[in-house]
């Protein structure tokens, strides 16, 4: 199988309207979102706008101009405590499923938070039997850390979430450099996306 060169960049507000498409099939069709009516494309724009204001990663894979999937991260929580720590979202095109771009996606997506200064990343996962998800999760170090039963209910059927957890750059083994973490991360996402030799864009040879 020949290799294809796949774009891992920052998102763009053109890239709205393919993350809304992607996102819509897996709330109709899976577990990965608790949600069961796909939001409007300008909630879905508005939902990326908060997740860039605060200065965090909100990735997209693409090749050839298409989308072909999208990751970010995104407070765990709104209390001040949880401000080193991240949730991730990763959803990708359901025909590009198994060719490796999750695993781009949230490799990068992970280097780009220690480097911002976040010290835990979480992944909330739907389904205790959604092996691509938990399987991707576990090969890049994240640690299965508890199951809440039937939290949830989709389909007709009671839903599980697994709760993974994988420390970034020092972890808990120093404390914070930077305790004000927020505007420190603000100032150098806005100077990745300034900088004319990255402009957030890195390129991943999926086989």
């Amino acid at each position: 199988m020949s290799g294809v060169d796949v774009i891992i960049r920052l998102s763009q507000d053109v890239d709205v309207p393919a993350i809304a498409a992607i996102y819509r099939h897996h709330v109709l069709h899976g577990v990965a979102s608790f949600e069961e009516i796909p939001p409007e494309l300008d909630e879905v724009a508005r939902r990326r706008r908060e997740v860039v204001g605060h200065g965090l990663p909100y990735l997209v894979a693409e090749r050839s101009g298409r989308i072909l999937g999208y990751c970010y991260a995104a407070p765990y929580r709104s209390r001040s405590a949880y401000r080193f720590t991240l949730e991730d979202s990763i959803y990708i095109d359901q025909a590009e499923v198994g060719r490796g771009l999750g695993r781009a996606l949230l490799t990068s997506l992970l280097d780009r938070c220690a480097e911002l200064g976040y010290r835990q990343m979480i992944a909330v996962i739907g389904g205790s039997d959604t092996w691509p998800s938990l399987r991707l999760h576990a090969a890049l170090g994240f640690a299965r850390i508890g199951v809440l039963p039937a939290i949830g209910f989709k389909f007709g059927s009671w839903v599980d979430i697994v709760l993974m957890q994988r420390a970034l750059g020092l972890g808990a083994s120093m404390v914070p450099e930077h305790p004000d973490l927020t505007d420190k991360g603000r100032s150098h996402e806005r100077d990745v996306c300034r900088s004319p030799q990255d402009q957030g864009i890195s390129r991943s040879h999926i086989l």
